[in-house]
């Protein structure tokens, strides 16, 4: 390989100059036998035994899962088949895994952790520009964070992640300006923050606003006619007691939001949809022109309190019945 017969060539050339090499570079760039390097497991770290509560071991992980990953004190290869030593399917198993513990942390550790996972991975790349970690584990991040089909997107994970590559000197201007837009985008109705308000039209021509809707939560569904996905959605809405009883009952109002501009298939489908539901669309188009809301893809949901502050943004349906079923039983 390559990479390794640089390392061992650069290895040589540092030992006549009367240098000493560590030996565990040495076995960090063969990691096997001959030029065949065998790959690693990856490093997940062990919490330490002083740490005894649940979320502070969820913390200690969160924040030093690439430690050992991305310890610049030895070589691993990097190429077709691995990255740092690792597998490239065994590194995205690794990133899922980290990604389902980022969902137990708080929302400002899991941040913290995000930015953390950038230092390391950009500290591998200023240190070997060859290294594909920075490139292979920033994939991964859009991948999971950011694709709008992922099951476990998170625009609030992304967002650290996307804010430091915007400013990252190893990127070209026109490159930080793609992220620095990504980053507007997801700062747009962050979790916690009240949602923003806009004016929709019913079939029937009557005008309503977002924040009049009077119900202790809002289910905000961004749709389009005839979507298959957005059937789904509506069918698990319907069929399911639990949720229908959320909104016959009054606690749980669906605002059901066309964005387009084929009004005229709207209209033709209005009569799909449920009639218990505010469904409307957006007449003047404000919600993409002025870009009210990051809306990348149909379906979109957002989770609402009754004061429109935002518990769940652009989530996966999944995330958001589960929500749902947990507000039906706090009663």
């Amino acid at each position: 390989m390559a990479i390794y017969d640089n390392i061992k060539a650069a290895c040589r050339a540092m030992a006549l100059s009367g240098c000493v090499i560590a030996s565990s570079v040495l076995a960090g760039c063969s990691g096997g036998h001959g030029d065949t390097p065998l790959p690693r497991k990856f490093p997940v770290p062990e919490v330490p035994s002083i740490i005894s509560s649940g979320e502070d071991a969820i913390e200690y992980l969160a924040m030093h899962y690439w430690d050992g990953y991305t310890d610049t004190s030895a070589v691993y290869p990097c190429d077709s088949t691995m990255v740092n030593g690792v597998t490239e399917e065994d590194l995205e198993q690794a990133f899922a895994n980290w990604t389902a513990i980022l969902r137990k942390a708080v929302p400002g550790q899991a941040a913290r952790a995000v930015s953390t996972m950038f230092d390391r991975i950009s500290g591998v790349e200023k240190k070997d520009t060859s290294s594909t970690v920075f490139e292979t584990v920033s994939e991964l991040a859009y991948k999971y964070f950011y694709d709008p089909n992922s099951p476990v997107r998170s625009e609030d994970l992304y967002l650290p992640f996307v804010s430091r590559m915007a400013t990252y000197g190893g990127f070209t201007p026109e490159q930080r300006m793609r992220y620095e837009y990504d980053a507007r985008m997801c700062s747009l109705n962050r979790t916690g923050t009240p949602a923003a308000d806009f004016t929709f039209s019913d079939g029937q021509g009557r005008m309503h606003t977002l924040y009049s809707l009077d119900a202790e939560y809002t289910l905000l569904f961004f749709s389009n006619p005839g979507c298959e996905a957005c059937k789904y959605i509506i069918g698990r809405l319907e069929s399911d007691p639990v949720l229908g009883s959320l909104v016959s009952s009054g606690r749980l109002a669906v605002a059901n939001i066309y964005i387009d501009e084929d009004l005229i298939s709207w209209h033709e489908y209005l009569k799909e949809y449920p009639d218990g539901w505010y469904n409307g669309y957006d007449p003047s188009f404000t919600i993409r022109t002025d870009l009210l809301y990051n809306v990348r893809a149909i379906p979109s949901l957002y989770l609402l309190d009754r004061d429109k502050t935002i518990l769940l943004k652009d989530a996966p349906e999944n995330r958001v019945f589960a929500a749902l079923h947990e507000i039906a039983r706090q009663k």
